[in-house]
């Protein structure tokens, strides 16, 4: 018999990708996935892009690379920092990634010991979640409101607990909860970590898709003490198949970053990096942000608009002003789990919201995501899902 790391036993398949699973059938109106929608993909520029630097440099795409990423790539994603965050860094300050994600599992490997604190808001992102578990931390939960992060439960937290190793949040149009914390608590938090010195992951895969309001500034712009990483991507704002994220850290922790990436896959996809950056070069990614906010935000007024009218009185839901998701709070007699099943039957789904809270609880919660369904589509799936909680009120 196969006898394996005890840390598999921690280890489960997402419940978001085995329910995509259940989704997949056309007839389903899924609200499930984070997914951008493809309709939007720049294909033909991307096309280009790929022609061009196979024309140009196709040896070069298909060798090994630097572990750190194409320099040119990196100056790139440091000038678009600066332009969008308002975080001052330079190329040497930027790992690219297989994806944000594996800079979340890096984030775990660097910074966990076995029963280490890693402190989360609730709910968080099951991503997350699940990248961290395998080093075997013991998660505390961070309370949250309609501003974020509450900074008096931090404070407490911070207080009375030992081995408090990271501290991870996502400030900007947080996934699940769709929240953006104020310009009171960012300060209140820069504030406190100075204070404990704890390292912080800033996961910021949605930040560039706003649709409303100003501009929050980035934590790792107000960081004075090189305590924050920053996680970016381009798989909301040009397209996921190419697995490209970054991590922008201080020198210090970027080192220990690198031999993560060395020890995991050498470095990420030299002709994705190359044909990225050439579309860089070749059209405005500014341009294509805008058209994708314009789309997402018309979806997002159109779910609102749609819940507002066919959900009940009994539930409430986040207003987000940007990003993908919005979550759903039942009565607490209501499992969203189960009622998700009611909700497949009639060829709608939506994500539980259990799964996002790494001490469990909480299942009367689910997460709605508004992005990749045409509006006609999304007015007939919240009306579906409005029937079924009808039904289970008591």
């Amino acid at each position: 018999m196969v006898k394996y790391a005890e840390r598999m036993n921690l280890l489960t398949g997402s419940e978001i990708r085995e329910l995509l699973k259940l989704t997949a059938q056309p007839e389903i109106i899924s609200f499930a996935g984070g997914l951008p929608a493809p309709e939007l993909f720049p294909v033909e520029g991307m096309k280009a892009a790929a022609i061009k630097v196979m024309d140009e440099m196709g040896r070069t795409a298909m060798q090994y690379s630097t572990t750190e990423g194409v320099p040119a790539l990196r100056e790139k994603i440091a000038e678009r920092m600066k332009a969008k965050n308002n975080i001052d860094t330079d190329a040497e300050h930027i790992l690219i990634t297989s994806g944000s994600q594996q800079g979340l599992d890096f984030a775990a490997r660097v910074f966990l010991d076995k029963d280490d604190v890693v402190l989360m808001e609730s709910p968080s992102y099951l991503g997350a979640i699940n990248a961290f578990k395998a080093c075997e931390p013991k998660f505390i939960e961070i309370p949250t409101d309609g501003n974020g992060m509450i900074m008096e439960e931090l404070e407490k937290v911070l207080a009375t607990t030992d081995r408090v190793k990271m501290i991870y949040v996502i400030p900007d149009f947080q996934n699940p909860s769709g929240r953006t914390w104020t310009m009171e608590r960012r300060n209140a938090f820069m504030e406190i970590i100075n204070k404990y010195e704890i390292p912080v992951i800033e996961d910021n895969p949605y930040g560039e898709l706003r649709f409303e309001n100003e501009n929050m500034p980035s934590l790792k712009s107000m960081d004075t003490k090189g305590l924050v990483v920053f996680l970016g991507t381009f798989s909301k704002i040009l397209a996921p198949g190419y697995r490209l994220g970054w991590t922008c850290a201080s020198t210090e922790i970027l080192e220990k970053f690198n031999f993560m990436k060395q020890s995991s896959d050498l470095q990420a996809s030299t002709i994705s990096q190359l044909e990225t950056n050439a579309f860089l070069d070749m059209y405005s990614l500014d341009d294509h942000v805008e058209l994708i906010k314009e789309v997402y935000g018309k979806r997002r007024k159109c779910m609102l608009d749609a819940m507002a009218e066919y959900f009940p009185a009994e539930c409430t839901w986040t207003i987000p002003d940007g990003g993908l998701f919005t979550w759903v709070v039942l009565p607490k007699y209501i499992d969203a789990k189960e009622m998700a099943l009611q909700c497949i039957a009639k060829n709608v789904a939506y994500v539980p919201g259990g799964s996002f809270f790494p001490n469990g609880g909480n299942d009367n919660t689910f997460r709605m995501n508004y992005s990749c369904m045409p509006e006609e589509k999304i007015v007939e799936g919240i009306k579906r899902i409005g029937e079924v909680i009808k039904a289970n009120l008591k």
